[in-house]
């Protein structure tokens, strides 16, 4: 690979990052299939290719986002409703400690800090959590399932798969934010998508034009150097 690819290569990956605002402005239907074709020469173990992947736009999109919403609502009223909520996987641990923790809270205050929400604010924390479920108004959401009967390999396929995903749109000229927080809905969720039942939901993933104009999209995570969690062994 020549070094003109490899920085090419190398850019697309670097300038990915969570968007969290998008424009309103359609995404075509040759370019997702685009992204997703490439998307799937992503390793799988023996093949076996595990991903099903729903892609919701207009007023399917606007259906979901209307359910879910006021099922987010109901539960921030309700917090007892949290038992009709519950993922099929833990995607968190039960248990925070160090170093997780810390990088867990710098990226939360970090984000909170550049939108003006303070500690304590709980209304605002709670219309922030709210844009998750708007797909922080992407027009595109793609809903990631597996087979029941697979295994957390499939799970490992799938990650892949959507990072190839993310990737592919970057190097297109679109942005993508990874969600988990649908999880918490999967039961809602899959209804709306007319999935079958032996369908688990892994991830969802908004996918549009980034908003340049939001703040919102100005906040980069950092990352820490490869000394601190590479060991070279020779």
């Amino acid at each position: 690979m020549h070094s003109d690819q490899i920085q090419i290569v190398d850019n697309v990956i670097q300038s990915r990052h969570s968007v969290r605002a998008f424009l309103n402005q359609p995404v075509e239907v040759q370019t997702i299939k685009d992204i997703l074709t490439v998307a799937s020469r992503a390793p799988s173990g023996t093949n076996t290719q595990p991903w099903n992947v729903y892609v919701v736009t207009g007023t399917k999109r606007d259906e979901l986002i209307k359910r879910v919403s006021n099922a987010q609502i109901e539960l921030f009223q309700k917090p007892e409703l949290a038992e009709h909520y519950k993922e099929t996987f833990a995607y968190y641990p039960e248990k925070w400690i160090s170093p997780f923790i810390e990088r867990r809270r710098e990226n939360g205050w970090g984000l909170y800090g550049l939108l003006n929400i303070q500690k304590g604010e709980k209304e605002k924390m709670a219309a922030q959590q709210l844009r998750n479920f708007r797909l922080f108004d992407a027009p595109v959401g793609l809903f990631f399932t597996a087979h029941k009967s697979l295994g957390i390999g499939s799970k490992m396929d799938i990650s892949m798969m959507i990072q190839n995903v993310m990737i592919a749109a970057k190097a297109r000229g679109l942005d993508t934010c990874p969600q988990a927080a649908w999880n918490h809905f999967h039961p809602i969720v899959l209804e709306v998508l007319g999935a079958p039942e032996d369908q688990e939901l892994i991830c969802a993933v908004a996918l549009g034009y980034a908003d340049p104009n939001e703040v919102v999209n100005t906040f980069i995570t950092p990352r820490e150097p490869v000394e601190n969690f590479a060991k070279f062994l020779d």
